[in-house]
């Protein structure tokens, strides 16, 4: 029997928001970024100043959570805090970066998520945002589309309360191919990202969700992030989200990798 992964210590919320570690990771990738891709944002009026709330968006390439980092920092003046894979805090060095910029460790597989989610909590109740990607990896889509979600962003929202704001982004693909190595820098090539008004999640607040609810406002969440990719890539996305399993793929990792 494999040996339980020892749990990883959260992040420590700090008083300041933007605070100097942040700031010193940011004077790393901002330059990073921007000689990678030019993120160009639309939407921007619709998110709240100051106060908690989730940004939920689509996941296509491993540059997408770049471009929502530099989104959040650069133009909305506010800390990027992720729920990203565990694997990346166990990398030497990287996972202390990762925890003292306010990054929150998640696990895939084998391992329950409470303390990941109690961080969240906190960070949320502190008056921060959260950035997720319901799909929890990559999109299976063949052709990029959004895929089915996972609930526990909607869970997070419903149980602390906050408001939950979509966003959509398209461009990244270009620039790195989905679980290719190939990098396609430029600095004029465009990562779009649009924000959405916030979901309305009236009919599923302040009650207890049995599974089928649960899985009605997560696609709900999913439904509201494809209408903006829509948007973005002037094309209509399939009536039925994406499902791995009704494909026979694997839901976690590089599923073109393990399909061969």
């Amino acid at each position: 029997m494999a040996k339980p992964k020892k749990e990883l210590p959260m992040p420590k919320i700090n008083s300041s928001e933007r605070h100097f570690v942040l700031a010193l990771v940011a004077s790393i990738l901002i330059p990073i970024v921007r000689l990678l891709f030019k993120v160009e944002p639309k939407g921007i009026e619709k998110l709240p100043k100051h106060g908690s709330y989730i940004l939920v968006s689509n996941h296509v390439t491993n540059l997408d959570a770049l471009a929502v980092a530099y989104f959040v920092y650069v133009q909305l003046k506010r800390a990027p805090h992720f729920l990203a894979k565990e694997s990346l805090f166990r990398i030497p060095g990287i996972g202390g970066i990762l925890r003292a910029a306010g990054q929150i460790p998640v696990y895939r597989s084998g391992h329950r998520n409470d303390t990941p989610l109690k961080a969240a909590h906190a960070y949320l109740k502190a008056g921060h945002s959260i950035a997720i990607f319901p799909e929890g990896t990559l999109t299976r889509s063949p052709d990029l589309w959004p895929m089915r979600g996972k609930s526990g962003a909607i869970r997070l929202a419903l149980e602390t309360g906050v408001p939950v704001y979509p966003v959509g982004q398209w461009g990244s693909e270009k620039v790195l191919p989905q679980y290719g190595s190939k990098f396609r820098p430029g600095f004029w090539k465009p990562v779009r990202i649009l924000v959405g008004d916030e979901i309305d999640l009236s009919d599923y607040r302040k009650r207890q969700l049995n599974p089928d609810q649960l899985n009605d406002a997560t696609k709900l969440v999913m439904q509201t992030i494809t209408q903006l990719v829509e948007e973005l890539r002037g094309e209509k996305a399939p009536l039925e989200l994406w499902d791995p399993a009704k494909a026979g793929q694997t839901t976690s990792g590089n599923f073109k990798k393990a399909r061969k």
